[in-house]
């Protein structure tokens, strides 16, 4: 009986090495599976799995789109216009939201006092009166894509002379939450007409340097360097105050844009320098010119393909840059100005230290700033790891 135990452990034994060694084996021959499959792949291919292995960059990813959407809507999403003031609730602060069965979302009435003291206003909850939420409801008229013209809103409430403030309000009673989402139309855009006139300009200026060199080569390095030598801020600021006071806001929309794409462009076209003067005396290049084709055909059809990659990562880590840069110049008011409405405008009501100390909810523009700075760099750095796709 012992033996025929003994040789059944052994049995069982041999059996589960067997099972292991087996898929030791499998496992081994999907590695090799995949490994041989990667070099039937295009290069766009390797990057796009390399890309969605990243968690960080697919959230980034998602998050700038999410960003752009908003934008987009804005003033549908925004429940009151951006300049549309309730002259009762002036610095309210943000409502709570409740639900009910039978009600559904609403929020408390505010009834407002004054401090003898201070002769501020004071806002408390009154429970007995409940301003029930409605959706899709008819308010200030707007350009739904600047095309279509409607009044619907996403939310509001039925008397249009009680304000739903989830975010607060400013010193004249404006709703913070619509004029952040309607701010994030200028922040973003100005951000991607920036980049995009930054990339043209740096792509050409940086493929051309490297791929002539000499003289060339030399008079841009030092433009770059005279145009870096300076300090961003001070330049931008120096820049901004030259720009005539009686200028309409597009018109100081549009020389914003152009003032931070002339200052932006000197590090993409230092890094497309170095990556072209690596990839210049390639094959395909010497084949190219061998073949006849002229200097605009190589750096246009060629070198610029070649480096579109990189092109695209940078565009991605120089969008928080461009954000940055106006919510900067338009805090110190030297940016855009009211009536336009950005982040950075949007900041200039918690410039002292009361407003911080009294209306905390003043700064919540600040917020949605850092969201979508780090939305961008998430992205960012996942195009950039993406951009490699040989490397582990």
């Amino acid at each position: 009986m012992k033996d025929d135990k003994s040789v059944a452990a052994m049995s069982t034994s041999g059996a589960e090495q067997a099972a292991a060694v087996y898929e030791l084996a499998s496992a081994e021959l999907l590695s090799r599976a995949e490994e041989e499959s990667r070099y039937g792949l295009s290069q766009w291919q390797l990057m796009w799995r390399k890309f969605i292995r990243s968690r960080t960059a697919i959230i980034g990813g998602c998050a700038v789109v999410l960003f752009y959407l908003i934008a987009a809507f804005a003033n549908f999403l925004a429940p009151y216009g951006g300049d549309q003031r309730f002259i009762e609730y002036l610095y309210a602060p943000p409502h709570r939201l409740h639900w009910d069965v039978r009600t559904g979302l609403y929020i408390y009435a505010l009834e407002t006092t004054f401090d003898k003291e201070t002769l501020k206003a004071v806002y408390k909850s009154d429970a007995s009166k409940k301003i029930p939420i409605r959706f899709f409801v008819h308010d200030a008229p707007y350009k739904l894509l600047g095309l279509i013209e409607t009044d619907v809103h996403l939310f509001g409430a039925d008397d249009k002379d009680v304000g739903i403030f989830l975010l607060g309000s400013d010193r004249q009673g404006r709703d913070v939450l619509s004029r952040i989402l309607l701010g994030s139309q200028m922040s973003l855009t100005i951000g991607l007409v920036g980049v995009f006139l930054s990339l043209t300009i740096g792509s050409v200026m940086g493929v051309t340097s490297g791929y002539f060199g000499g003289r060339v080569d030399n008079v841009m390095q030092r433009m770059i360097e005279v145009i870096r030598s300076f300090p961003s801020i001070p330049l931008w600021m120096a820049l901004s105050a030259a720009l005539p006071q009686h200028w309409p806001p597009e018109r100081v929309y549009f020389a914003i844009t152009v003032i931070l794409s002339l200052i932006g462009w000197t590090w993409l076209a230092r890094q497309l320098r170095g990556k072209v003067l690596a990839i210049r005396e390639e094959e395909f290049v010497i084949a190219a010119q061998l073949s006849g084709a002229g200097d605009a055909w190589v750096v246009f059809r060629h070198l610029i393909p070649a480096v579109f990659g990189h092109i695209i990562v940078i565009a991605t880590l120089a969008m928080p840059g461009m954000i940055l840069a106006e919510t900067t110049l338009s805090f110190l008011n030297l940016g855009l100005r009211p009536p336009l409405i950005s982040w950075g405008v949007l900041l200039q009501e918690a410039q002292n230290l009361e407003s911080m100390r009294h209306y905390p909810w003043l700064l919540s523009p600040a917020l949605a700033i850092a969201a979508a700075v780090l939305a961008f760099n998430f992205f960012g750095d996942g195009l950039r790891d993406a951009a490699d796709p040989y490397s582990r």
